[in-house]
């Protein structure tokens, strides 16, 4: 009972979050908005009992992602919308509502499917969803994926240190040795001299 009513709030929220996001029209409130919807989707996981995904969710989606969402949205500088850009694009808000109605149709028959099946036996263990089931599986039974992924990463981050290298070996090492000499020279005027 307590479980279905913080499940219908914290879905409430997320839905008022997200109707939030789309009806602002500064970038930066709709991302915020965008947040609130990443929260209260990490409160959703709590209640089913899965702790591990809702703190990932906070830390990856609202923290790691947002920040880079808004860096580019500050980084692009949006102005307010024109009114021939408002023209232009028109025709988006009948295809978002069409879209809305068959969304909504879908919803409507998914939750008179839910209705109308049959109850399953709930067969789950104690610790499911808490860290020490995720990785007694990721460090057991999918041990060589975790591996591959990992050595994956590792070669991007590699690619992407090289080939964000603009410098070919020479220029740095006489970049580096100027260095040195203005470092030097900066020595040399901190010295402190005894003038008689």
């Amino acid at each position: 009972m307590v479980g279905s009513i913080l499940f219908y709030l914290f879905a409430g929220f997320a839905i008022a979050c997200a109707a939030a996001m789309v009806w602002q029209k500064n970038p930066l409130y709709s991302a915020i908005a965008l947040i609130g919807v990443f929260i209260s989707l990490s409160l959703i996981y709590l209640t089913l009992a899965a702790p591990f995904i809702a703190v990932a969710q906070i830390l990856v989606y609202a923290g790691a992602i947002m920040v880079l969402v808004v860096f580019v949205i500050m980084l692009l500088n949006l102005g307010d919308d024109d009114k021939s850009r408002k023209q232009r694009l028109g025709y988006l808000y009948g295809v978002g509502g069409g879209l809305g109605v068959i969304l909504f149709l879908q919803t409507l028959f998914i939750f008179y499917a839910v209705l109308k099946s049959p109850a399953a036996t709930n067969v789950s263990d104690k610790t499911s969803g808490r860290t020490i089931s995720i990785g007694q599986t990721l460090f057991t039974q999918y041990l060589l994926p975790v591996e591959i992924v990992g050595v994956l990463l590792l070669m991007a981050i590699i690619g992407g240190v090289i080939l964000s290298r603009r410098l070919d070996q020479p220029e740095i090492e006489r970049l580096v040795e100027k260095e040195l000499e203005i470092r030097k020279e900066e020595e040399k005027l901190e010295e402190p001299r005894i003038s008689f």
